[in-house]
């Protein structure tokens, strides 16, 4: 059996991502040849696929689609692990089929399950060729559909390539006010202003009272905190006037315009619908930030896995 040293199963590993014993055993086997031992990792591509199935995928891309009368959009998320894979063509082209999958499908259904437009199988069956072929972990994390019944359209945006999604619905007063211009660019505005700043609820009503009465416990236990606080007896409205700035942070249109900071969402709104004659009110939103959420593990560093091969 031939002998290799860690200098190269670290090289080979490095080329190839593949797990350190996998590496061990190319090189063995490729009799120390670093490009034959290359080609056998990848020869072993969908054996090498199932033992990264479980790796955690947070790069990738958010994308949406809309129909062509503006009724209906959907957003999905789809993860794989790296971003330089994320920009490899054979990825992009999923994700434009898996938006596309989940147009035609049902709501709340596995997208997994759906047929491959404009191919063979189901997305599940192209997503596992497309794991072996890039030899990274590819995931449809999730996805939403938005619909929309009488005049209005449904707006979408992605940011980044990409790493924030968009989905938004718009109610106007007749079928012809949403391609008016100034309304065009208000949705457009309205879409991106969801994506910088994060909103959680279309408006303060939607705010439960049991996460504000959380919210206060958290301003308060901060006062308590506060080396220089208030007297104690203030405090009742000096809470109340920190959820209500709270409140007013995580609704939209309530939010300071990112396009016109001295207005708010809605009174930019109001001044549009009274520009162009007609009721437009913003509806349902969807936002999905790329990764959010999924807790990445930290894994074992090169020398600790030597280690652990090592029995040390």
């Amino acid at each position: 059996m031939s002998q290799v040293s860690m200098q190269q199963v670290k090289e080979l590993r490095d080329r190839t991502q593949a797990g350190l014993n996998d590496c061990k055993a190319a090189l063995v086997e490729a009799g120390g040849d670093m490009e034959k031992a290359v080609e056998g990792i990848l020869k072993k591509g969908l054996a090498k696929s199932a033992k990264r199935a479980g790796a955690v995928a947070t790069e990738g891309e958010i994308a949406t689609l809309v129909t062509a009368d503006g009724k209906a959009g959907v957003i999905v998320e789809v993860n794989i692990q790296t971003d330089f894979a994320a920009r490899n063509e054979d990825f992009k082209g999923f994700v434009q089929a898996a938006v596309t999958a989940a147009m035609k499908a049902k709501d709340g259904a596995d997208l997994g399950s759906e047929p491959y437009p404009g191919g063979e199988g189901t997305v599940e069956d192209n997503r596992k060729a497309l794991v072996g072929k890039l030899g990274e972990n590819v995931t449809i994390r999730r996805w939403g559909r938005l619909k929309l019944d009488g005049p209005g359209k449904v707006q979408s945006y992605v940011h980044m390539g990409g790493k924030i999604g968009v989905l938004l619905t718009a109610h106007t007063g007749t079928a012809d006010v949403v391609a008016k211009p100034e309304v065009a660019k208000f949705l457009d505005d309205a879409a991106m202003q969801i994506a910088a700043m994060a909103p959680l609820h279309l408006r303060a009503s939607e705010v439960a009272e049991n996460l504000k009465a959380k919210q206060a416990e958290i301003f308060e236990a901060q006062l308590r905190e506060q080396e220089k606080a208030p007297p104690e007896a203030q405090w009742p409205k000096v809470i109340e006037g920190k959820v209500s700035k709270w409140v007013k942070e995580i609704t939209l249109l309530d939010q300071p315009s990112v396009i016109e900071g001295d207005k708010t969402v809605d009174e930019v709104r109001m001044a549009i619908a009274k520009a162009v004659g007609s009721p437009v009110e913003l509806g349902h939103f969807i936002r999905y930030e790329r990764g959010e959420g999924v807790e990445v593990p930290k894994g074992p560093d090169f020398a600790d896995e030597v280690a652990k091969m090592a029995g040390g």
